[in-house]
């Protein structure tokens, strides 16, 4: 088993020689230093109402560089994993596995040992993301074949997967939801990129209909972005597909399209290649923005929905049937406020919203957002927003 190197640069990870474990790698100064009290009630004053233009590129996908780099100890050569996103989430990640030295011991917790792993079939009771990884990751270097039914199939999912076999595991199935697994005896060194942000395109998607913008997102995932397109499509937001790009049309007017005999259409997240759950938000604030009416219901997850009464705050015109479905009526013009992020997604969501507000609003615990956007304040001022860091 190997540890985590002494090398950690933006979009670098090096593998170690298993030698080594046990020991602390001394990693960069600038990945491991403690979060100040500063930092923590740092905010962003935004200045809302004005048009964006230009290009954007989404950067690596979070939710594949944790399970990537998770993965690395498990190589006896050096792995390097190429457009790791530079993030909160992946620098407290590195910092854990630094900090043990890729030795675990959970002391009052439980433990699991076994002098080899082997090989069975099994059936999740549901496509677990989380789940599917770490089955994935034990039967890769367990004994005889793993069958894997009710897989999670999320682009993430596959990175991981594509990532393994390049290290030598032999997995198939990628992108199903079977997975079929040949135990090896061990895993080597690769070179691996992450793949480009499918949720983070989401998030630009919508920054340009609510501020009625012309963008250009550069390498988006076009290949995973169809439940995406489709659900922004269903509000009106026309997206056309350029070679490696996606071109936004946000400038153009949105209107809700209605379901068949006049029904209110609904956009509703799912497993895998459903619209993904990571985006109700951002849906619900461009709905805000959008012609007519249309529920958003949240299946996945509990309490993502309660951040509504601050985008109500806003002057969106929203009703909260119950914790997991939400009613808009839009277009409502919104007007600045002071909102707190209360998680990642809600974050870059209320963000947004205060970009198409008029006036000046103020959002609180920017770390939520900081989470999961890359340096998303500098790659917005390169659109013209006019948004700044205030401690």
């Amino acid at each position: 088993m190997a540890r985590l190197a002494d090398t950690v640069e933006a979009g670098y990870l090096r593998g170690a020689d298993p030698g080594a474990v046990g020991t602390m790698p001394s990693l960069p100064d600038h990945l491991w230093h403690p979060t100040p009290r500063t930092q923590q009630m740092a905010s962003f004053l935004v200045e809302g109402g004005h048009r964006l233009s230009g290009r954007i590129r989404p950067a690596g996908n979070k939710n594949a560089a944790l399970p990537c780099l998770a993965a690395t100890v498990l190589a006896t050569e050096p792995v390097t994993l190429d457009n790791v996103p530079r993030i909160r989430d992946v620098e407290v990640f590195l910092e854990i596995v630094a900090s043990l030295g890729a030795t675990v011991k959970l002391n009052g917790g439980f433990s699991i040992s076994a002098p080899q792993l082997r090989g069975s079939d099994m059936f999740l009771d549901e496509p677990s993301v989380t789940g599917t990884e770490n089955a994935i990751m034990a039967a890769v270097l367990a004994q005889g074949h793993t069958r894997i039914r009710n897989a999670a199939a999320e682009p993430h999912v596959q990175d991981l997967c594509h990532l393994l076999n390049a290290m030598g595991a032999r997995i198939q199935g990628i992108g199903t939801g079977i997975l079929e697994i040949e135990g090896v005896t061990s895993l080597g060194g690769a070179r691996f990129t992450i793949g480009a942000d499918h949720i983070e395109t989401g998030s630009f998607i919508g920054l340009a209909a609510v501020t009625r913008s012309d963008l250009v997102i550069e390498g988006a995932p076009v290949e995973h972005l169809d439940s995406t397109l489709m659900g922004f499509r269903r509000l009106g937001v026309r997206c056309t597909i350029e070679g490696a790009d996606l071109r936004v049309h946000g400038s153009e007017d949105h209107v809700i399209r209605q379901d068949a005999f006049g029904h209110v259409p609904k956009i509703d997240d799912g497993p895998w290649p459903a619209f993904p759950a990571d985006l109700t938000s951002i849906a619900l604030v461009t709905a805000t923005q959008c012609t007519g009416t249309v529920l958003i219901h949240e299946k996945m997850f509990e309490s993502r929905m309660y951040f509504t009464d601050k985008l109500v705050g806003l002057g969106a015109s929203i009703i909260l049937c119950d914790p997991h479905r939400a009613v808009v009526v839009g277009p409502s013009p919104l007007t600045a406020g002071v909102v707190e992020s209360p998680d990642i997604r809600a974050g870059m969501a209320l963000l947004i919203a205060a970009l198409g507000a008029e006036g000046t609003s103020r959002i609180k615990n920017i770390r939520q957002i900081e989470r999961g956007y890359e340096g998303i304040d500098d790659r917005l001022r390169a659109l013209g927003a006019r948004i700044e860091r205030s401690e």
